[in-house]
Order: C-alpha cells, then structure tokens, then sequence
C-alpha cells in the first residue's frame, strides 16, 4: 500500500511541477476566396493562383534540422463555395522519381510524396492529412494527440477529394480540390491550424513549411502555421453520405459440412452532419470481409498481440476512444466489437446488427463521442448478442493538453440463469491464457476512467495521467488502475518514465489490458534514455546508445518482474540501420503461463524463478534499392531454456506495378523434456501486390505457422470504379499445416458505392 500511495503523490507532483515551453513560432498564410472557376489541370493559370499568397522557403528535417531545402516547395490555397483548393511547386532535378504503387493509402516511406495537415477546429489537437505522390495517387487519414508521434496518424480513414499532377523535367505540379462534405470543420472561426510538408523519398529528404526539429514528425501541430480566412468560410451545407452495399458468398467448414453454404446480404453506412464539426455515423448490418487480414505472429510473451484497428466505421475521432488509459491499459478497444479468437487463435467476425455514433467538436475547447454497438448471437462462439456503448467528453486547455472521462459499458442481452449450457463465457482473464473460467455469463462490464494529457507548445514535455475502475456481477473490490508517463525529448536527449498499478480485479471486458493477466494487483514502473550524436560524417546520421529499466513489485514487497538492456544504434543517410543489444530478464511468476500451444508446451508454473540473457543484431538495408530487406538475430536464455531465432523480410519492387515480399520468423527453442523439449516454430508469410492501374489492385497473401498448425491464404482483388466506392472479391482458406486439408474456406464478393445527397 505504500508503494501505491507513492505512486499516487508521485502523479500529482508532476502535474503540478509540469512547465511549459514558449509558443513555437507560428508562420501566418491568408486565404481568399477564388475568383473564377479552377479547372484542376495541373497548369498554374488562373488569376486566383496568381494573387494568392505562398508557402515557401520550406527548412529541411531530416536528415538535419539547419538549413533550407536544397528542393523547393510552394504551397498556395484558395477556396469556393464547395471545396478548399490547393496548388504546389514541387522543384527537382530528376524525373526518376521513387513511386512504389500506385495503390491509395500507399507506404508513405516508399514514395516521393507531398502533404497537407490541416487541424479546422485551431485546436492544434485532431485534424485531416492529405497526401500525394509524382503519379497523382492518393492518400488521406486522420491525425490525433497533435501529431507529435507516428501512431498520431491514421490512413485508414477514407474521403471522397480530388487532385491532378503533372510532372515536368525539373519539378511537378499539383491542384488539388477537398470538398467542404468531405471532412469536419468549424465555419465560426477565422483561423485554421495548417502545416505542409515533403518527403523527397529517394533522397531521404523531409522538408516542411515550418522549420520543425529532427526529433518531431513533419507537420506535426507543435510546427504549424496559421490559415488566415480573410473571407468568411463557407456555412455548412447538407450533408449527407449513404454508402449502401451488397455482398455474397460461399463458404465451407471442412469436413463437417458436406456442400458450401451460400448467403447474400446487403447493408449500408451512412454520415450525417448536425453541424459542421459534429458529425452522426450510422452502420447497419455492417460487413467487414474486404478488410485485409491480419498478418499471424509467433507470439513467445505472457501477453496478447495487439492488431490494428482498419474497419472504416470505427475509425473517424477514434482518437478520443482509443486513447483513454495508456498502451497495456485501455479501458476500450474497438477490435473487441465485432471480432473473436477462435480455437487456434484467429480473429474471426461476429456479426455487428447495427451501430451509431455522434463524435466531433463542440467548439474549440470541447469534443465529444458517443457510440452504441450491437452484434448478433454467436453459439458457435458461445456469444449471445451483446451491446456496447462507449461514450467520451474531452476538454481542452492551455495549448495541446486535455482533460477527458470516458464510460464503457458493454451489456449480454437475452441471458438468464439457465443460459449456462447455452454460452460458455470468457473474461479478459481467460483469452490472455488463464485456466479460470467463468460457466455463466456476466450480464454487464462497465470501466470508468479519467485522463489528463499535458503537452508544451515545442513537443519537448508531455506528461500523461489516468485512473480507471471496473464494474461487474463478479468483482465489487480492488478493481481500479492508475498509471502515469512522462516524455522529454531534445534533438539529442529523450528521457521518458511512466508507473502503473493494477487493481487485483480490474477487468475490462471490452478494452485491451494485455498486462491484466501478469501484473494484476501489481505495481509497475519503468525508465528509459537514448542519445543521438549527430557526427559529421557523409554516410551518417546520427547513431547513440539507449538504455532501459523495468521493475514489477507485488504491494507487500516482493520482486516479480526486472528487465534491464543497452543497445546501440546507427542510423544512415540512405535509409538503412543497425543495432546491437543486450537484455537482462527476471520474472518470478504470479500465475502458470504456458505458451501459445499448452499441447505442445507445458506450463511455467506460479511461484517459479526465472533468470537469463538475450543479446540481439538487427539490420535494415536501403529502402531506397528496389531490393531491401530487415534482417534480425537474437540468441539467448528463454525461461529455464535457450531460443535462437531469426526473423526478417524481404522485400522487392518493380515499380509503380507490383511489389512481393517474404517474411520469415523462426525459432529454435530448446526447454527440458518434461517442458516441450527441443522446438522449431516456422512463421513464413510470401505476399504479392499488383497494382496494375490508379483503381485495379490484386493482393495474395500465404502465412504458414506450425505453432498453430495453419496455412491461411487470403487473395484480394479490388476495383475503384469511382471515388470511394468499390468492387471486391476475397478468396480466403485455412489448412492443417501437416496434411494440408482444408479447415476453411470462402469466396465472397461486395460492391459498395458512396453516394453523396
């Protein structure tokens, strides 16, 4: 108890000692109203073009932070009635430019690409990206939390915009056209956040509009501009999008059913604006079967993987959900809904019968998200139909920082006393591996919980504060969390430091906690360092060491979990890397933990003391060659064992048209007879993607795993016959790997088409 209550003054004390940094120095750029019509033909000729006011004298990033840009960029903005308009200038030497696909959404890593970041609620916290590349291929997403990190930003977010490029022998040109329907924004202020950015992919080259340190993302709110409206900005017109679609298929369960069952539904989604910057989401009979299958993993830990979330309707101010506790504590993950492991581990749907959501701003200083799920009964699953509802409100003040509280509750409809032969319920207990299990359903879990994000003005400090607690029939007790982290980073010294408690009961059924399993009715605290020197030397750019700390300690005092490592790291001009590491592990074990196969493996049971080392070399060739690859090695103690293993990925383009990649992770692991004895565990992933025109997209997709004794393919053939809207057909099959008959298969279809009214 007293190393919690240290924990809980700890947390005040930083709140009330956080100092923030000056303004970052903001760059003004004013924006009228067109005075003819603008024809997006790439050729700079109207008068608006000419009269309006430029972004220019962009400032490198990367690899240093010091000068301009060798390569211009001017940026000019203009609007009408319907859209905001765009035009850039970007100057070059080359025409051999780096495109890798021609795929929407590509890897932003592996072209030559120029952005737009606009935050239209000038609370320099959410916002809309807006990217492209020599060949006029497209990518939009959504940015949270300011921008300031990569996870920060979203491409999974989709819009309807248009945009034209043409290239010339030493620069291109781009006009681009944002339909005001396209995203959120407020019509009652005179300012917008804005920044503009480039990434000369060939070169490894950033450059922005706003001189931005090396250590932030580009375009990160921190180093904004402002958008000045010297004429009124548009009010807020309908709005309206239904998207309806039809889907169908066959499937077959091997050997269990003799013929494919067929079946053939139709659904829509639809968004509405109440006002310009709150916006309502309705789904209904919603079908996810063109969402790209989750890569498998050969996981070795004591915790759940998490997989992103790419499902369209979760996705627009999912910031303000995802976010509330921390990474390892989050009282909601959407994946949750609509999503369940099966037997040997993977993700299968759970039908959704329908949802809503209202979500967006209020004003400046207010946002809020309300959400209502339901899915249909699953048996094969044991599931009966179940609601969620998740609603957040978020205050923000003194620049990026915030205060919000968020409730969960997710309810089993239809459940009574008798159903425990009909349901076979799992806690969050049970899927991270426990042995535990409940025969009875809860017929609620409900989570609380409060944060506070601290954030200065240059990006240097942030700070982050949560308090949780859970509800159920079951657990009336001990069923709080509370944690706090703490970043500082310079150009060459980033520190950072966080602690948590969890409460012994602490469940949130519908969040992701993958620690609940080991460190329940822990307390956990952990500090690391890494500096970069920035020699001057013609290949490098910067290289330095990094160290980190951990330890877990049950409330009356003994050590459950120590981890310590160094590692070194060098980071060079052409994009490749390399580090070496060396990591000490201790874990005394709270509860029996078997890995991911308990037929193969034999638990590690309570009580048991485990010591031992791992030393780790990984590299990353040039993604500038058209052939690359990552390379790891790690060898060491595993438990009262050693593992070697190796992974990596190899990767190969033949640009703009297609690009094949194989990824290999394996492991030898060797642990005494009566534990699993010696064990050679294979992931092996070929993928290919075609893109053989702007809107004609071919992926195939092989995993193999022998821990899971499967082979999946996924092929995924898509056409964007117009914006937004698309035609699918997904072929997807699961094998036993030993003998290669089928477990599964299904061959659907699904046409959706996104009509505004």
């Amino acid at each position: 108890m007293q190393k919690i209550l240290l924990l809980i003054i700890s947390i005040l004390l930083l709140q009330i000692s956080f100092s923030f940094a000056q303004n970052a120095p903001g760059t003004g750029l004013h924006i009228k109203k067109a005075t003819e019509e603008i024809k997006l033909d790439g050729i700079l000729d109207e008068a608006t073009w000419r009269n309006a006011d430029v972004a220019n004298n962009f400032y490198t990033n990367y690899p240093y932070d010091t000068a301009l840009a060798e390569f211009q960029t001017e940026f000019r903005v203009s609007f009408n009635d319907d859209y905001v308009y765009l035009s850039f200038i970007a100057q070059d030497d080359t025409t051999a430019d780096m495109v890798n696909s021609l795929r929407r959404d590509f890897n932003y890593n592996l072209n030559d690409n120029v952005g737009i970041v606009f935050s239209p609620f000038n609370d320099k916290q959410n916002g809309f990206f807006f990217i492209i590349t020599p060949k006029g291929i497209q990518m939009e997403g959504i940015m949270s939390a300011g921008g300031a990190s990569d996870n920060a930003w979203s491409i999974y977010w989709d819009c309807k915009w248009f945009s034209k490029v043409v290239r010339y022998k030493d620069h291109w040109i781009g006009e681009i056209a944002i339909p005001f329907k396209s995203f959120r924004y407020k019509s009652d202020v005179t300012e917008w956040n804005i920044a503009f950015d480039r990434y000369d992919a060939k070169r490894n080259i950033k450059s922005a509009w706003i001189q931005t340190p090396i250590q932030f993302p580009t375009a990160c709110m921190a180093y904004s501009g402002q958008l000045k409206w010297d004429d009124p900005i548009p009010k807020s017109k309908r709005n309206i999008s239904l998207i309806p679609y039809v889907a169908g298929g066959l499937s077959n369960s091997a050997p269990y059913e003799a013929k494919p069952s067929g079946n053939l539904q139709v659904g829509f989604d639809a968004k509405a604006a109440i006002t310009p910057s709150l916006s309502l989401d309705l789904t209904v009979n919603p079908d996810f079967s063109q969402v790209e299958v989750d890569r498998q993993v050969i996981n070795l830990t004591r915790f759940e993987f998490q997989f992103p979330e790419r499902r369209q309707f979760f996705l627009e101010n999912s910031d303000l959900f995802a976010n509330a506790g921390f990474p390892g504590v989050r009282p909601f993950f959407s994946r949750r809904v609509g999503l369940v492991q099966d037997s040997v581990g993977l993700y299968q749907q759970v039908p959704i019968a329908f949802g809503a959501r209202i979500s967006g701003s209020l004003n400046e200083k207010w946002r809020i998200s309300l959400m209502n799920m339901q899915t249909k009964e699953m048996l094969s699953q044991g599931l009966p139909v179940q609601n969620y509802g998740v609603a957040t409100i978020l205050r923000n003040f003194k620049g990026q920082s915030n205060i919000s509280f968020t409730f969960v509750n997710k309810q089993s409809l239809g459940v009574g006393a008798g159903d425990s032969l009909k349901y076979f319920h799992q806690s969050i207990f049970n899927k991270l591996g426990g042995t535990e299990t409940q025969t009875e359903p809860n017929l609620f879990n409900r989570t609380f919980t409060a944060d506070l994000e601290l954030l200065s003005d240059d990006n240097k400090w942030y700070f982050s504060s949560y308090a949780t607690k859970s509800l159920d029939e079951e657990k009336v007790d001990k069923t709080g969390a509370i944690g706090y982290y703490f970043k500082y980073a310079t150009r060459n010294l980033q520190i950072t430091q966080n602690a948590k408690y969890l409460g012994e009961n602490y469940n949130p059924e519908a969040g992701f906690a993958p620690a609940l399993r080991v460190y329940a009715g822990q307390l956990s605290h952990s500090i690391g360092s890494q500096y970069k020197f920035f020699p001057k030397a013609p290949k490098l750019v910067f290289m330095g060491p990094e160290v980190a700390f951990s330890e877990t300690y049950l409330p009356s005092g003994p050590l459950t979990d120590r981890n310590y490592g160094l590692s070194y790291n060098f980071n060079f001009l052409n994009t490749s890397s390399f580090e070496i590491s060396a990591e000490h592990t201790f874990q005394r074990l709270t509860n029996d933990f078997s890995l991911s196969n308990p037929e193969v493996f034999k638990s590690f049971l309570t009580n048991e003391v485990y010591k031992w080392n791992t030393f780790t070399m990984a590299y990353q060739s040039s993604t500038i060659k058209k052939v690359n690859y990552t390379l790891s090695g790690a060898y060491g103690g595993f438990y009262n064992g050693t593992n070697f293993n190796i992974s990596g990925q190899l990767n190969a383009r033949y640009q703009p048209f297609g690009n094949v990649s194989l990824l290999v992770d394996y492991n030898d692991l060797k642990l005494p007879a009566n534990y699993g004895g010696a064990e050679k565990l294979f992931l092996i992933g070929p993928r290919l993607d075609l893109t053989l025109t702007d809107k004609l997209f071919i992926t195939t997709y092989v995993q193999y795993n022998n821990l899971l004794d499967n082979v999946n393919i996924n092929g995924r053939f898509q056409w964007r016959y117009s914006p937004a809207s698309d035609f699918f057909i997904v072929y997807t099959e699961n094998y036993f790997a030993n003998s290669f008959n089928s477990k599964n298969r299904a061959l659907v279809f699904k046409l959706n088409y996104w009509l505004n009214l």
